[in-house]
């Protein structure tokens, strides 16, 4: 893989599919120059699904590999409807990439880049894992419930945007070791994937800073208050890389009144004028 190519991972379904366009449009408007490959696990989109995002790719010169994943590894996992396979697959990732790929970029399809990635892309891991980010900023409460629930001293990390190291994960991330803690803590789980990841690795997660690299979109007026004022929508349109709509209320759906849903709006109507998504 060239060194200056960017490799983003996502796993979904079909379903998902329109909002992964979506970002796509955004990080090719804000990181045009960027070479792209995009690695997608999942578990049984149809072929024709595939090509259309394929032609997107395409259209983007981003080179485009769907991955579809074998039920064989999970035989000994722990899968029910809470716990779905789909739940494994961004830490089962180093098994499931080409052995080529040393490091890569995952990400969760609710989400817009709006500004380069690249020094994300080159921060050096310093020997850990993975970078990710917390989300604390609304309130502390609930970092320490999450510490407490899980037995970790660290911050209650968000799993979706995570920097992979994937050498240092094939030598360190059993299988079985995750089927095995999902086993051990059923009754503790709340968020299955996020919470494995920091269950078993929080010691070995660099920590980022949220509002640059997972700024959590329903926060506008916690991250104003913590920051004194700076951090107002200029400053984030100036300098926030990754937008992320956590939670159950989407930008896509009726009824979003959050601030940034006018911003989702523009890049949906950028994908639906040349892709013609239905969203």
């Amino acid at each position: 893989m060239p060194v200056n190519t960017i490799s983003l991972l996502t796993t979904l379904d079909q379903n998902y599919l329109p909002q992964l366009q979506v970002l796509l449009t955004s990080l090719h408007v804000n990181n045009s120059a960027e070479k792209i490959v995009l690695y997608l696990l999942h578990s049984g989109i149809p072929e024709a699904a595939l090509g259309k995002l394929n032609q997107q790719c395409q259209a983007f010169d981003y080179s485009f590999f769907p991955i579809y994943v074998e039920d064989e590894l999970f035989q000994n996992a722990p899968v029910t409807k809470q716990y779905p396979k789909e739940m494994y697959y961004r830490l089962l990732a180093p098994r499931l990439l080409p052995d080529d790929v040393k490091r890569v970029l995952y990400v969760d399809p609710d989400i817009l880049i709006i500004n380069p990635i690249r020094p994300l892309w080159e921060i050096d891991l310093d020997g850990n894992l993975f970078a990710a980010a917390a989300h604390t900023g609304k309130t502390e409460l609930a970092n320490s419930v999450n510490q407490i629930r899980l037995g970790t001293k660290r911050d209650y990390y968000n799993s979706g945007v995570l920097l992979m190291d994937l050498e240092a994960c094939r030598q360190e991330i059993e299988p079985q070791t995750l089927f095995d803690y999902v086993e051990l803590h059923r009754k503790e789980l709340v968020l299955p994937d996020q919470d494995v990841l920091n269950g078993l690795y929080s010691q070995r997660i660099l920590s980022l800073e949220d509002v640059l690299w997972n700024y959590d979109a329903r926060n506008y007026s916690s991250y104003l208050l913590r920051s004194g004022g700076v951090y107002d929508l200029r400053w984030v349109m100036e300098h926030t890389a990754i937008l992320h709509f956590c939670g159950k209320e989407k930008p896509w759906k009726p009824k979003y009144f959050r601030r940034f849903g006018i911003l989702y709006q523009h890049y949906v109507q950028l994908t639906r004028r040349d892709w013609n998504i239905i969203l």
